[in-house]
């Protein structure tokens, strides 16, 4: 045998290490076992949870009075101005009946008073109809005593039967007014009940628009979409006017004004053209202008 040197000891050390290594190199590794000390056995039993009550809505402002007469059910998109319009009320009427702070706020579902309270109607229509006129007053001479007895028939002359008197028919006080027409110029569209609430009614910018009869000023602005510059006009408990499209605007609001009076000059706000647009309300109702004015 050969002598151990010091070179051949270093040689077959270095042998055993790479023949350790590559014994390491072709194991094949398990990993490391992990425990697992978040969870453990499920519970399945039901866990009590304490419900949160649902808010509950707060019912519009005067639901109680949805459905009854002289009552009005705000609908989506609706103000007070329209709601006035179409009840033929002022909207600052409805706005102090109601106790309303700020009238331009109204909320969806909300029910409005649009019919005077009790008593009411009467004064209005005192300060109404008393503010407009100034005229002298007649007063009425005294009806003659009946006499007590029939006059006499002539000899022989046949005593013919009572012709049956015919009952006037009723008039209201508030359908006695004498129009007359807004503006002078040719009539560009006509009443309809679903397209065109009024007349429109041509002419040139800054020509006179004038007070179709006596009556108070209950709007005077450009609130109403579609109406542009307008004016409303309150003759009486059942009648309103309302003016559209001027280009200025003459009176205010709670004003009395004259049949005749000028209180706007024609323009063409909210509108394609120059025109007046001219509405006659009953009780909130659009009627034929044509059939209150008179004839040209």
């Amino acid at each position: 045998m050969y002598a151990e040197t010091p070179r051949l000891k270093a040689v077959v050390s270095g042998l055993a290490l790479v023949l350790l290594l590559g014994g390491c190199g072709t194991r094949a590794l398990s990993p490391a076992p992990v425990e697992d000390r978040g969870t453990g056995p499920v519970n399945l039993a039901p866990v009590a949870i304490e419900a949160t009550p649902a808010p509950v809505a707060k019912p519009p402002p005067g639901i109680e009075n949805a459905g009854k007469p002289g009552y009005y059910t705000v609908r989506s998109g609706d103000t007070l101005i329209r709601i006035g319009l179409d009840h033929g009320q002022s909207s600052r009427d409805i706005a102090r009946w109601n106790n309303l702070d700020n009238p331009n706020r109204i909320e969806v579902g909300q029910v409005l008073r649009v019919a005077p309270p009790a008593g009411a109607a009467a004064v209005a229509k005192a300060v109404t109809q008393g503010s407009v006129y100034s005229g002298p007053t007649t007063a009425l001479a005294p009806l003659p005593p009946a006499a007590d007895k029939p006059a006499p028939q002539a000899a022989g002359a046949a005593s013919a039967p009572a012709a049956p008197v015919a009952a006037a028919p009723s008039v209201s006080a508030d359908d006695d007014i004498a129009w007359i027409w807004p503006t002078s110029g040719p009539v560009l569209a006509g009443f309809d009940e679903v397209k065109n609430k009024g007349l429109d009614i041509g002419g040139n910018a800054g020509d006179p628009v004038l007070a179709a009869a006596d009556g108070r000023v209950v709007y005077v602005g450009a609130g109403l979409r579609g109406y542009g510059n307008l004016i409303i006009l309150k003759h009486n408990n059942t009648y309103l006017t309302a003016y559209a499209h001027n280009q200025t605007l003459l009176i205010k609001e709670d004003q009395t004004v004259r049949k005749g009076q000028k209180i706007a000059e024609m323009g063409s706000s909210d509108a394609e053209r120059v025109k007046l647009h001219f509405e006659v309300r009953r009780q909130g109702k659009p009627v034929d202008p044509s059939k209150y004015l008179p004839p040209r």
